[in-house]
């Protein structure tokens, strides 16, 4: 009996943020709903799994299986199903051909007993989630082309599981993506090359290929080839927590092993008048109508009407799974000169001693570029409120703490002079962002003023590095004003009302330093580490914004972003990320 220690590190990174919808390493094979009088809950992971022929000598090569669960539920305030899970594997159907065992970091308490293998955990949350990981290798005697399939099923009281098959077979294609020497420093409408190259490494010939192009907001695929099919609607909503734009294309042919090919003619990618921090994510898996169901993941999209994309051989036979899923992909991450002005909105109002009254707080970004801190998960500023004299807090938006009145860490949260609220890691160009603050007057103090700004993580360091107008990052909360109160945080740095939705789409082209790149650490308590770190490798993930316009609730209900090694683990695991959305709950 083998039994598998719990994940510590990636959790439920699959399900949240958010997310981005990310690449599945394998076509995600999901099964039909059961019954409508009961919620529903579907098993998932990759629809084939390969492994590598047995070795003559040594031990044999393992290959990656990440199964998954998906909680449809339409409630954006849900915390999912609750309660105790059991996920059963059959592995009878491998008996001869694999053998499975425990990944190194796997998910949820799991024993192995002969060809069974049984994992409990506790509660599903809604949207996307791995359940475990396990290691697959061929079995001794096995012979190339040998296949197999695990069944998976799962129980719960009062929800019904859709089960899961993956296939198992010994050996298959290896397709390999090359990595292209981008450029990384970029200034808008920079245009550059990708002449996207692989090599087919494995045992047996890819029967067409799936080519699989993210790009991040600030970028775009200008040609759009008759071959392909786009989604590039992401990011046109400023609280769409989605970031991603995808293109998916087939092309057929038979790509041979040890044969490197190379797209006919580089596919350009340039950067938009919105670009900052952004990344391009390509990868290559053999095509089928699997692969591409999965990497489609329920959302729409539209065929280009171009020329046909085009493969040709470099150098110098059934459709089998990818023998190692983790050299599929590569990515690129750029830098663009750019800014982008995050504007305050102040708000006033009125009201007697004993009342309570709402102070429409929050600020807003005019572009024109989108900030997003993908690889690192970081916010990208935090808000920073002072309460006014003769004014007390009773309900604030959960994403913000209350602090001291110098910033620093404060224990009782009740009646606390200044609340502090990281941004997720992701704001729009053109996203106002609307923090509710309720007030009970408690002494009548005319022309009160509490503070309100937009700054940098760093309290020691509060201006924001991307921001070329700084006058216009504060802005004030007037109560019983005796006249015609300015609450600030105009576009123009001038005095104004606040509150608008609407601004300027301009802004200095100047560059901005520090932001992502920069690994700060935050001296705001309660504010996450730093900006974090660009980085060149690993996965990137999508937004986990809610309605209050990019904020993290601090309940923990959204799964912050996962590290870039750990999205490519989960991609490897045949994890297709999906966003969920949730409206922030007030406390």
């Amino acid at each position: 009996m083998t039994r598998l220690s719990p994940r510590t590190a990636l959790r439920r990174a699959a399900g949240g943020l958010a997310a981005a919808g990310l690449l599945a390493a394998g076509s995600l094979a999901v099964g039909a709903p059961a019954r409508a009088d009961t919620p529903v809950l579907t098993l998932g992971g990759p629809a084939e799994t390969a492994v590598h022929p047995y070795p003559e000598t040594g031990s044999p090569q393992k290959s990656s299986l990440g199964l998954t669960v998906h909680n449809p539920d339409p409630d954006e305030e849900s915390t999912g199903y609750e309660g105790e899970v059991t996920y059963t594997l059959d592995l009878s159907g491998i008996a001869g051909v694999a053998e499975l065992t425990p990944a190194e970091d796997t998910g949820a308490d799991c024993e192995i007993t002969g060809a069974t293998a049984v994992c409990h955990d506790w509660g599903v949350y809604a949207g996307l989630s791995s359940i475990a990981d396990f290691d697959l290798a061929a079995a001794k005697g096995s012979k190339d082309g040998a296949s197999g399939t695990i069944e998976v099923t799962g129980s719960a009281d009062g929800v019904t599981f859709t089960p899961f098959s993956t296939k198992v077979t010994v050996g298959g294609p290896d397709l390999v993506m090359k990595r292209l020497p981008f450029e990384q420093q970029l200034r808008p409408g920079d245009v550059q090359s990708a002449p996207i190259t692989f090599t087919n490494k494995g045992t047996t010939a890819a029967d067409g290929v799936l080519l699989t192009l993210m790009y991040s907001r600030g970028l775009d695929l200008p040609q759009r080839y008759a071959n392909c099919e786009y989604n590039d609607e992401a990011g046109e909503d400023p609280f769409d927590g989605f970031v991603w734009a995808t293109a998916l294309c087939s092309v057929p042919g038979s790509y041979e092993p040890g044969a490197t090919y190379t797209l006919g003619e580089p596919l350009p990618v340039k950067a938009t008048e919105r670009a900052f921090y952004d990344t391009f994510i390509y990868r290559i898996d053999e095509d089928s109508a699997a692969q591409r169901s999965a990497q489609r993941a329920g959302a729409p999209f539209s065929r280009g009407t171009g020329s046909a994309l085009t493969m040709k051989k470099v150098t110098s036979s059934a459709r089998s799974a990818d023998l190692d899923p983790w050299d599929n992909q590569q990515e690129a991450d750029f830098r663009t000169e750019n800014t982008a002005n995050f504007v305050a909105v102040g708000d006033t109002a009125d009201g007697a001693v004993g009342e309570t009254v709402t102070a429409d707080l929050g600020f807003r970004n005019d572009g024109p570029a989108w900030i997003g801190y993908i690889r690192s998960g970081e916010p990208v500023a935090t808000f920073d409120f002072t309460v006014p004299e003769g004014a007390v807090v009773t309900r604030k938006p959960a994403s913000c703490q209350g602090v001291t009145a110098d910033g620093t860490y404060r224990e009782d949260q009740n009646g606390a002079p200044r609340y502090v609220c990281d941004a997720s890691m992701t704001v729009r160009d053109g996203a106002e962002i609307s923090l509710p603050f309720d007030l009970r007057i408690t002494e009548q103090v005319p022309d009160a003023e509490g503070a309100v700004r937009i700054r940098n993580t760093w309290l020691t360091d509060p201006a924001l590095p991307f921001d070329p107008k700084p006058a216009d990052n504060t802005a004030r909360l007037v109560l019983n004003g005796t006249g015609s109160a300015d609450t600030g945080g105009t576009t123009d740095g001038t005095t104004g009302t606040g509150g608008s939705t609407e601004g300027s789409a301009g802004g200095d082209t100047g560059a901005a330093s520090g932001g992502q790149e920069d690994g700060q650490t935050s001296g705001t308590p309660g504010t996450s580490s730093g900006a974090g770190s660009s980085g060149s490798t690993g996965g990137s993930s999508g937004s986990a914004s809610t309605d209050t316009g990019g904020f993290l609730a601090s309940t923990g209900s959204v799964a912050l972003m996962a590290t870039a090694a750990a999205v490519i683990a989960l991609a490897a695991g045949g994890v297709l990320y999906a966003t969920t959305r949730r409206r922030a709950e007030r406390v």
